[in-house]
């Protein structure tokens, strides 16, 4: 276990690679993983192709639904042992600042606050940071079909969203990992690199560029 963390989170725009390096990081660590289940969700595909006629409706289940699975971290004693998950609670806000009008951000806010009360914080946060056309590319390599229908102007106002979010990002301990020369899946001497930074995480935030520091 790496030290005293027993809830790390890794984060990342689509195409940063966050579920594959979440699990690769359990493995490592002999943790649990408690993994987002995105296809799940029934709106995302119509909100893809109409993002104005359902973007209330993902956002409102990704909410619920995220609620719901780090509600039921706690009730397995979570704290107990190591789990690895390949989100966070509060990114949440991202997507709805960015996509919902002002009279659905209103019904929203009502909403937040009272789950964020409730829902346990990461010891760590691992966010994985990388440049749109990084992002772009490791899309069409590897993601969903309904993901590599995105647009790249859309895609971008994201990839801005999730650096402007996290570089105000106080919530918890938070290490920035730039990936665009990096890929942890094909090189293991970077992967142990990045675990050594994980077993002595930071107390508020740190940098690491793979190759390059540790």
């Amino acid at each position: 276990m790496a030290g005293s963390l027993h809830y790390l989170a890794v984060e990342g725009v689509i195409g940063a690679g966050k579920t594959a390096l979440a699990k690769n990081l359990a493995d490592h660590f002999d943790a649990r993983t408690a993994l987002e289940k995105i296809e799940e969700n029934p709106f995302l595909e119509k909100y893809y192709r109409d993002p104005v006629a359902h973007r209330f409706q993902t956002q409102i289940y990704f909410l619920i639904t995220r609620y719901q699975a780090l509600q039921r971290l706690v009730e397995m004693d979570l704290f107990h042992s190591m789990v690895v998950t390949d989100y966070t609670f509060s990114k949440d806000k991202i997507y709805a600042y960015l996509n919902l009008d002002d009279d659905e951000l209103m019904l929203y806010e009502r909403l937040l606050p009272i789950m964020e009360q409730v829902v346990p914080k990461p010891d760590l946060v691992v966010y994985l940071q990388a440049s749109t056309n990084v992002l772009q590319a490791r899309i069409e390599e590897k993601g969903r079909q309904f993901e590599r229908q995105m647009n790249i102007e859309y895609l971008d106002r994201l990839n801005e969203a999730y650096n402007y979010f996290f570089f105000h990002y106080s919530d918890t301990p938070l290490l920035v990992v730039n990936m665009d020369n990096v890929d942890f899946e094909q090189s293991s001497d970077e992967f142990l690199g990045l675990t050594r930074q994980i077993e002595n995480p930071p107390h508020g935030t740190s940098y690491y560029v793979p190759g390059r520091s540790g």
